[in-house]
């Protein structure tokens, strides 16, 4: 038990449990909609994207260009570790995940449902998407592509890259561990907000926002204790849940 914790809040096994997510929901969100032009993508991978055509139109191979040499300087930076491949920590790190998922769902739900005095209990409005121009509803694989990547993506954008940017920021007018605080606060609020812009947001409601809010310190949590690559998976296999048993669609 003591080897899988070490091993798997390493980098090196983030990166590679991790790399299934990526594929997995390239692979979704073209073969759920194979003759749509505007493709419905996650707000975190659209902004990726956005920023990636500055220097390639072919935004996947850059994508996998750029995973290729991340994993390249995991593996260098790691190498002097004490590192053993196991496949079936991974199994393990999915089913760690999927008991996290409900965990926090259930926690975060009774805590909002405890503020609002009623059941916050998760539903699939909570199912984080974005769209881009396409039209149209969405099907439950098209969900369940989005549910997938949410994982990779909004942790890579919400808990990592912004929550560094705002300590940086942040670091410059107080002490770093106030910096790291109101950075986690000030992510996860905006993480929350992000559900309720754009052509599919969803309806704002005090009590969904903070039940998103909560989610999001809880997953800043999780990523403190067992890292990125349980973080990811969590995030994922909480929407996957949404998606598989409460998506009306």
């Amino acid at each position: 038990m003591k080897s899988y914790l070490r091993q798997t809040s390493t980098l090196t096994y983030s990166y590679l449990a991790c790399l299934p997510l990526f594929v997995i929901y390239e692979v979704l969100i073209r073969i759920s909609q194979p003759d749509t032009t505007a493709v419905v993508r996650l707000s975190a991978d659209i902004w990726i994207r956005n920023l990636l055509l500055l220097f390639h139109q072919n935004t996947l191979l850059l994508s996998f260009i750029i995973v290729a040499v991340l994993g390249a300087i995991i593996f260098y930076k790691e190498r002097k570790k004490y590192f053993v491949f196991r496949p079936g920590y991974f199994a393990g790190m999915v089913a760690e995940s999927t008991v996290w998922a409900v965990f926090l769902a259930l926690l975060v739900s009774g805590i909002t449902g405890f503020l609002f005095a009623f059941s916050a209990s998760p539903d699939g409005s909570q199912v984080t998407f974005m769209m881009t121009e396409a039209s149209g509803g969405i099907n439950r694989l098209q969900m369940l592509a989005l549910s997938i990547g949410a994982g990779l993506y909004e942790e890579l954008v919400f808990r990592v890259v912004l929550v560094y940017l705002l300590v940086y920021g942040f670091g410059y007018f107080m002490e770093r561990k106030h910096a790291m605080i109101l950075a986690v606060i000030v992510a996860a609020f905006l993480f929350s907000a992000v559900h309720y812009t754009g052509s599919l947001g969803d309806t704002f409601t005090l009590s969904s926002f903070i039940f998103r809010m909560l989610f999001g310190l809880a997953l800043n949590a999780l990523l403190v204790i067992r890292g990125f690559g349980i973080t990811a998976w969590t995030h994922s296999m909480y929407d996957v849940i949404l998606v598989v048993f409460f998506w009306p669609g």
